[in-house]
């Protein structure tokens, strides 16, 4: 199993050959709609993707040595994954969130989260099926289901049930919980229930 540790952004950066940079985002928009005539609150949107290999994982990719910048490089790797509805933003330095670091492939993940309009976020899902890798590495996009029903299993603990690829599934609740939607408890919980499941299937970070 690989080992991951944070790592400071600039110490990142400085890191050569033959580290890569894989950098990746996590679009959200507020959300007024309703759910079942108004008893479920939907309060966000936030979208992931079904990736090649079976995978949930939020879009981006590996950032090439011309890039000037990080967010240059991912705003590449948008393009050819998600299509034209991201051309409506751009994923900042100021969106930038955390870089895990891992020894064992040289890999440095560094995560975003990008705040969109409903709008620009309809636009991306509309907009994806056409997309450079729709069909080949993105086999589709998904809202995540921000609200538990009242057997206690549908929703997002049932989501959260599938498999993610890397640290994003903590990565999304950690930033749900930041978002105030989920509760630090919640957070502890939900994680407690994932983790027999992550050793079953021998999942690892990266």
């Amino acid at each position: 199993m690989a080992t991951c540790n944070k790592v400071e952004l600039a110490e990142a950066l400085a890191l050569g050959a033959p580290w890569r940079h894989l950098c990746y985002v996590m679009l959200y928009a507020p959300n007024p709609k309703v759910l079942f005539g108004g008893r479920i609150p939907l309060r966000y949107a936030v979208l992931m993707y079904m990736r090649f290999d079976g995978r949930l994982g939020f879009p981006g990719g590996f950032v090439d040595d011309h890039s000037p910048s990080l967010e240059d490089g991912l705003a590449k790797e948008l393009l050819k994954r998600l299509g034209e509805g991201v051309s409506s933003f751009r994923v900042e330095h100021t969106d930038y969130r955390s870089s895990l670091k891992d020894a064992k492939s040289n890999v440095v993940a560094h995560f975003y989260v990008k705040c969109l309009t409903l709008e620009q976020l309809q636009d991306v899902e509309a907009k994806a099926p056409l997309a450079k890798d729709y069909g080949l590495e993105v086999l589709g996009l998904v809202r995540v289901p921000l609200y538990t029903l009242h057997d206690g299993v549908g929703g997002l603990p049932a989501f959260l049930g599938n498999s993610f690829i890397g640290a994003s599934r903590n990565q999304l609740l950690e930033t749900l919980q930041d978002m105030g939607i989920l509760t630090p408890e919640t957070v502890s919980i939900l994680k407690e229930r994932i983790a027999p499941r992550k050793q079953i299937l021998g999942l690892t970070r990266f």
